[in-house]
């Protein structure tokens, strides 16, 4: 997890969205953290040119069901990328773990299966605060980073596909 405000960073080397198509998937719980995780997501499509209805934004119940959510964006919407954001937040269990490494490891497949950028968003903290410090707190956030990776590997999928070396 970042330790800095990566938000900053990023805004000069982001190429233009305008044209492109996004999906947004974001779970309701934990909604303070995640709601801003969509919310700074959607302004900084906007911010780099995509226009407010080409980004679909959907919510699930958790965590753990964003990357059904993603499929299903993919499957039924017309999206060059899929944004995922959610929190998970430590416990006293080990249900921590296996949502973390369940919904890393949908994320990657849905990847490798799909062929269009999905985007993990997701915050796996030790407590409340630090995710508030990465939703829009003193470390920025995550959802404008998740956002600026969707534009760029989308950006990178279409420069590729229209390549002519082969």
């Amino acid at each position: 997890m970042a330790t800095v405000n990566l938000s900053d960073h990023v805004n000069h080397q982001v190429p233009d969205a305008k044209g492109m198509k996004f999906g947004i998937v974001y779970a309701e719980w934990n909604p303070e953290v995640t709601i801003a995780l969509k919310n700074g997501a959607v302004d900084t499509l906007q911010k780099f040119g995509a226009l407010r209805e080409d980004i679909h934004v959907e919510e699930v119940p958790g965590t753990f069901e964003l990357t059904l959510g993603g499929q299903l964006m993919a499957e039924n919407t017309d999206v060059d990328a899929v944004i995922l954001l959610g929190c998970v937040i430590q416990g006293e269990t080990r249900h921590f773990d296996f949502i973390c490494q369940g919904v890393t490891y949908g994320t990657t497949k849905l990847n490798l299966e799909y062929g269009i950028p999905f985007v993990f968003g997701v915050l796996t903290t030790d407590n409340q605060q630090q995710a508030l410090d990465r939703a829009g707190g003193r470390l920025g956030n995550k959802g404008d980073e998740a956002a600026y990776t969707a534009i760029k590997m989308v950006a990178l999928s279409k420069r590729l596909n229209n390549s002519t070396i082969k």
